[in-house]
């Protein structure tokens, strides 16, 4: 989806850092041993990059399917594998990995972000870079992991030209391409994070509503805000049940914005036609609780400045919005925590001038 010029202009308010248009720089961050942290976020990484407020970043990253090794024995020709897949398994040293799976391409530090402020990520393009993606899933994964305690792995070829993908002879799916972890660094406190549970950090999120077009904003918690991204998904469907997606290989460009001293709690997110909050928690019924309060909080508390004129709601109108015109899904149910999120139509927000 494009991006709402509109929209990114009126964001551009007193509160928010940027340097002259001027001065903005666009950079490119290939994916090499040296420039991904495999399976973790944290807060004492060091920074492959550093870049400023108002900057653009493309990032190449890989997918969680495998070794070239791996993706050989499933099928993939040698030709259809980047050569930065075999240097990186070959050259990350062992002792630097986990605890988690994903191959993360960064972190890339922000100048000017402290904790207390709020990262903005515009998702400006997302490329698919090979020709397959993989789904498969193994015993104890998964949300049923009792009815198919065994593994199996399937190849899906992509048609990069007319956006589908080949699922089977008579099935195609439409493609959507998202990374599933875009994140910064949790608190340090947390130490090494594993990169498969989504948390304030944002993380592992696996929202498919964060394509090309659209924001997600993140609560700073570190200096620098350290970001990562990877887990590149061709598409996938609310719940990601057996484990994973149409995993394949993207790059990404973001341009990163920080907003001074916002305080925001937990990740949201933003279409061009939704506002989005999140939840996350190892259970479902407390994820979708989070998600629903930080929707009525944004809806109280944060209306009236996105749409300047539109009178605020109160808690209780907020609450009953979401219940009438709102909807919550389940992003994914298995990443530990699972992950709910709640959105809401920007086209039910009539300015006050154009009520009849």
């Amino acid at each position: 989806m494009p991006a709402n010029p509109a929209r990114l202009a009126a964001l551009a308010t007193a509160a928010l850092l940027t340097l002259p248009a001027a001065a903005q720089q666009t950079q490119t961050l290939l994916a090499t041993p040296t420039t991904v942290a495999w399976g973790f976020y944290s807060a004492k990484a060091t920074p492959v990059l550093t870049v400023h407020s108002g900057d653009t970043v493309t990032i190449q990253t890989l997918s969680t399917c495998g070794s070239p090794e791996r993706l050989k024995s499933l099928g993939i020709a040698p030709s259809d594998i980047p050569p930065y897949v075999d240097d990186i398994y070959k050259n990350y040293p062992a002792s630097e990995k986990g605890p988690g799976g994903h191959i993360l391409t960064g972190p890339i530090a922000i100048t000017e972000a402290e904790p207390g402020d709020v990262l903005e990520v515009r998702i400006q393009k997302i490329n698919i870079d090979v020709p397959w993606a993989c789904n498969g899933f193994g015993p104890g994964r998964g949300f049923l992991p009792n009815d198919f305690p065994y593994s199996r792995t399937r190849i899906i070829p992509l048609d990069r030209e007319k956006m589908i993908g080949h699922f089977a002879p008579s099935i195609d799916i439409p493609l959507h391409p998202f990374f599933g972890s875009m994140g910064i660094a949790p608190p340090e406190s947390a130490g090494k994070y594993n990169s498969a549970p989504p948390w304030m950090h944002a993380g592992n999120i696996d929202n498919k509503e964060m394509v090309a077009g659209t924001t997600l904003y993140i609560p700073v918690n570190a200096k620098g805000a350290l970001f990562e991204a990877g887990d590149g998904h061709a598409g996938q469907g609310n719940g990601e049940v057996d484990i994973t997606a149409l995993e394949t290989q993207l790059t990404g460009t973001f341009q990163f914005i920080v907003h001074k001293d916002q305080h925001l709690l937990w990740p949201r997110g933003e279409t061009p036609t939704a506002y989005i909050a999140m939840g996350f928690d190892e259970d479902l019924k407390t994820a979708t609780e989070m998600a629903v309060r930080n929707m009525i909080t944004f809806l109280s508390e944060e209306i009236p400045d996105q749409i300047p004129g539109h009178p605020p709601l109160t808690r209780d109108e907020a609450y009953a919005l979401i219940s009438t015109a709102c909807d919550v899904d389940i992003t994914q149910l298995v990443d530990t925590k699972s992950g709910v999120h709640v959105l809401c139509p920007k086209n039910l927000f009539v300015r006050s001038s154009n009520r009849h």
